[in-house]
Parts: C-alpha cells; structure tokens; sequence
C-alpha cells in the first residue's frame, strides 16, 4: 500500500483528489469543516517536503455548471483552516487549468472548480481523467467519502500514474481503522449496529459474524427480530419481510459462536412526537398505539458492560430516534460506554452517517478512535466490498 511516505515531494507538484463536498449555508459559508480539516495533514505534508498541491473536489450535485456549488465559495475557509493562500482557477481541465498549475511554485496550493461541472466525472470519462492527470506529477487519493465510486478523478485517472500514485493520510488512515475492526483487531470484537432498517445493513451483519464476537442489536431494526421471535411490537417499525432473515441471521450466530444482545426494554410512546406520552416497557410486550424510540434503562445497563469488556469496537447507527431529545438517552449512553472502553485502551472505530452526527452532537468526537468521513464508503467497506477508488492505487 504506497502512501505519502513512499514518496519525496520536492519540486513535485501533488494532484490530489480531496473530498471538500461540504455544507454550505444560504451566505455560502461553511456550517461544517470537517472534510477540509480531515485534508490538512496530506497538504502541510507535501508543502513541507518543498511540493506544491493542486486539489480537486466535487461539490453537491450540480446539474452543469452552477454558481451556487462553485468551489470558489469556500476558498476563504480552506485558506484559515489550512493557513495557507489557495489560488482558485473556474475551470477544472483545460489550459486555463493547465496554465494555473504550471505557474504553480513550490509550497503553494490550487484548488480547481467543481469536478462535477463535468458530466464526464461521474461518468467516468477515461478522456476527462487523462485531461486533469495533466495538472500534477503524482496523484493522491485523500477522498474516502467518494472512494466507492469509479469517477474519473477518485479511479479512472490512477492509470495515468502508474508508478506515481498513493494514498494520502486520511485515506491510509480510513483503511487500517477498517482493517483493525475486521482483520486484526485485538478481541473480543464488538459491532454495534443500529438505525431503522435490517434490509440496509444485512450484507454487513453477514459479512461481519465471522469477525466479531458480540453483536449489538438496537434502534428500529431490533423490532424486526423481536417479532420474528413472537413477542409483540405495537406500532413500531419493524420490515415484515425481513423476519425469516432476522431468525436465520440469530442461527447463523449461534453456529458461529457469535453473542448477540437485543434490547430488553424500550422508552415507548403513544405518538412518534417529542411531545408523546412515554413509559419504559419490556420489549416484547409493547401495546397497540404505542411504539418504541428508544432503548431502556435495563438494556443501555446490559449494552454498558458488553462494550467493556471488548477490545475492538464498531459503532455504527443510532439506538434511538436521537434527533428527538426525549429518544436520545440510549444513544448518548452508548457514546459513554464506548468512549469509557476507548479510554481503557479499546479501539473504537465510528462509521455511517447517523452514528457519525450523533458523536457530532454530543461531542464523542475525540473520545472514540476514530471517526470515518465516508457513509457509503464505510458500508461498503464493511460489506466486504473492495472500494474501485482503493483498487485502483494498489493495482
């Protein structure tokens, strides 16, 4: 796996494909930093070893060329977050481009506009790739929240750096925190899988029980398993269709040695409302006209010490409705359990886009491992997929 340490950067110029697909408020400021702070290591790196950095990114979803996603809106912010002056060229290839990274000095940094401006990126283009390979010397891969797809510029484009490309920090970092959880992490290995759907996590629950030791049920998916085993859910959500795969997926478990904990008791309610009446009932034994939102105080216990006593942890998704103060109890225990074993010397790895926002909110962010950048990407990390952004550096 070659990364930045492989690699001398003096007098080179870095294209690297950075993930700076940020929220942007109607002022076009930048409400959330993250994905550019997550870059700053790579590019300090490069400029230190006397390199230059052209930085490539896509932002939203644009529909052809769209001033509001111009990349040129957050040029004032990657510059205090980088502390740095970025040079901004409106286009992405071409010889404006071209122009803009050859008059490129060392330690200076240019960010192109928006990749998605193009078509020819999302669709993969091999002409687009070999007409923005143009802008630098050595290609790096630094965009894990886009690592899953075969755009031109996170995959197509590699094969112009054949002997010239690598993974940047962050990208290498997203990798062995996944690997840690599903290869070599220390045991007992925990996998904490919440959210509201079992169908949208069931290639992960397959994937991932002959690597973990103890798997966390909660949220909205535990209802689908607790009717599939006859005890009765209310109104709470629960995929009908799914049951048979919820019993199957309780066998598989067993065979393979694998503890699996459901809640026992639920916060429910009589309407799915802030404002709702709630009372903690056993989680099989739950009334028409009320569903539940929340794991109890006897489950949040139970879950409390099977996250201490594991070595390796994976979060990912919710056990309640977190967004509704009332429902978010369950959740920011689990956030303590895990950041308490963290402390102990466990490695916690968070992952997907729920689980993500709640450490956001309640401020686990530097109380667990490691946080990933990528929602899709992590799935499908986690599904066993290998991403087509990844492959193509190691090939």
């Amino acid at each position: 796996m070659k990364t930045l340490n492989d690699f001398n950067f003096e007098n080179k110029k870095a294209l690297i494909r950075v993930d700076f697909n940020v929220p942007l408020n109607d002022a076009f400021e930048v409400t959330d930093a993250t994905r550019i702070v997550s870059a700053k290591p790579t590019i300090i790196k490069i400029l230190e070893d006397g390199g230059s950095c052209v930085l490539m990114s896509h932002l939203g979803r644009p529909k052809g060329v769209q001033d509001e996603f111009s990349l040129r809106h957050i040029v004032n912010k990657v510059e205090d977050i980088l502390g740095v002056e970025v040079k901004f060229v409106s286009d992405c290839i071409g010889q404006d481009a071209e122009d803009a990274s050859k008059n490129l000095k060392p330690g200076e940094i240019l960010l192109l506009e928006n990749l998605r401006f193009y078509p020819e990126e999302t669709a993969g283009d091999v002409n687009f790739a070999e007409a923005l390979s143009k802008l630098g010397d050595i290609y790096v891969n630094d965009a894990f929240g886009t690592a899953h797809r075969a755009h031109a510029s996170t995959t197509i484009i590699a094969q112009f750096f054949p002997a010239h490309k690598c993974f940047g920090h962050l990208l290498a970092q997203e990798i062995d925190s996944i690997k840690k959880v599903m290869e070599t992490g220390e045991k007992p290995v925990l996998a904490v899988l919440g959210g509201a759907k079992v169908s949208s996590k069931i290639t992960i629950i397959e994937n991932i029980l002959d690597k973990v030791d103890h798997l966390i049920i909660g949220g909205g998916m535990t209802f689908t398993f607790i009717k599939a085993q006859g005890g009765s859910i209310g109104d709470s959500i629960c995929e009908d269709d799914k049951m048979e795969l919820a019993l199957d997926i309780m066998k598989q478990a067993k065979a393979k040695n694998v503890q699996i904990h459901l809640p026992v008791d639920v916060v429910a309610a009589n309407a799915f409302s802030n404002d709702a009446d709630t009372e903690i009932m056993d989680v099989s034994k739950i009334p028409n006209g009320w569903q539940g939102l929340d794991a109890g105080p006897k489950s949040i216990e139970n879950f409390h010490n099977v996250v201490l006593q594991c070595k390796t942890i994976l979060w990912n998704g919710p056990l309640g409705v977190f967004e509704m103060e009332r429902f978010s109890e369950g959740t920011i225990a689990l956030g303590n359990s895990i950041a308490e074993a963290t402390k102990n010397g466990a490695f916690s790895l968070v992952g997907g886009g729920d689980s993500v926002a709640a450490v956001k909110q309640f401020g686990f962010e530097h109380k667990v491992s490691y946080v990933s950048t990528g929602g899709g990407a992590m799935l499908e990390s986690l599904e066993g997929k290998t991403l087509p952004g990844i492959a193509a550096i190691l090939e």
